[in-house]
């Protein structure tokens, strides 16, 4: 048990897989309370269960979060249940690279509407309750694509990039409101996840099949967001970058 997580009230989306899962698993262990969210039903119920089961405290709320009213009833309904709101995981995200000629709109604008219009509505949904009780801590992940950007990553880094910029734009507001409001921008490298399964463009996926170096899990993001909730209050980590050793961009 970490004595700062303890019993902290966490919401997450994305949580039906990847790394959201295995956050899901890192906070339960460290004595957190979590209101899951996700598209997918059958996995939040089988991820609850599996919490309750062993112990821990969990609720979930099938959630998309390109919905500003879906995202709404998911803060509202941890207050309900738990009566406060303590951090946020924007977590969700989609990344269906592609070489821009390719001319793959509708997945760009997916990867707009989930990966920078979902981090937004997550922050509009949790921000008034955060402020009133003048504490609280948002954690958006971002990716190593939001630091650079290569050949098929245009769009997709793109929206990482503003993942970055709208985080420590909150954080300047909020310090400046003295709110108390921790931001934390978590920034991976290639993870193993379920990702790259949203990829259509044949000539990306063969070159993400020749990569030679392995991934990283979903536990070592896991623990880096657990790192960053249990400091103290008044030690914001900010940005953390996390790649595979010999990940070279």
């Amino acid at each position: 048990m970490s004595v700062n997580i303890e019993d902290k009230v966490v919401i997450l989306t994305g949580a039906s897989s990847g790394i959201g899962e295995g956050t899901a698993k890192e906070l339960i262990e460290n004595g957190a309370k979590l209101v899951l969210a996700a598209r997918r039903e059958d996995r939040l119920k089988e991820l609850t269960n599996e919490i309750k089961e062993n112990g821990g405290e969990a609720i979930y709320k099938v959630t998309d979060v390109t919905s500003r009213e879906q995202m709404e009833d998911l803060a509202q309904t941890a207050l309900e249940h738990y009566g406060k709101i303590d951090v946020l995981v924007n977590n969700a995200g989609l990344m269906p690279l592609s070489f821009m000629n390719k001319l793959k709109v509708d997945e760009w604008d997916k990867m707009i509407d989930v990966n920078i219009k979902g981090v937004l509505y997550g922050v509009a949904a949790v921000l008034p309750s955060m402020r009133e009780k003048q504490s609280g801590q948002i954690i958006n992940i971002s990716s190593v694509a939001g630091h650079t950007v290569g050949p098929g990553m245009s769009v997709y880094s793109g929206t990482k990039h503003a993942v970055r910029v709208i985080t420590e734009g909150l954080r300047q507001e909020e310090a400046l409101a003295e709110s108390n409001i921790r931001t934390t921008i978590i920034s991976p490298g290639m993870v193993e996840t379920e990702l790259p399964q949203t990829i259509t463009d044949d000539d990306i996926l063969q070159s993400m099949n020749s990569t030679e170096f392995t991934p990283i899990k979903p536990k070592d993001i896991a623990s880096t967001i657990r790192y960053a909730i249990e400091q103290p209050q008044e030690v914001a980590i900010n940005e953390i970058l996390v790649r595979p050793t010999a990940q070279q961009g």
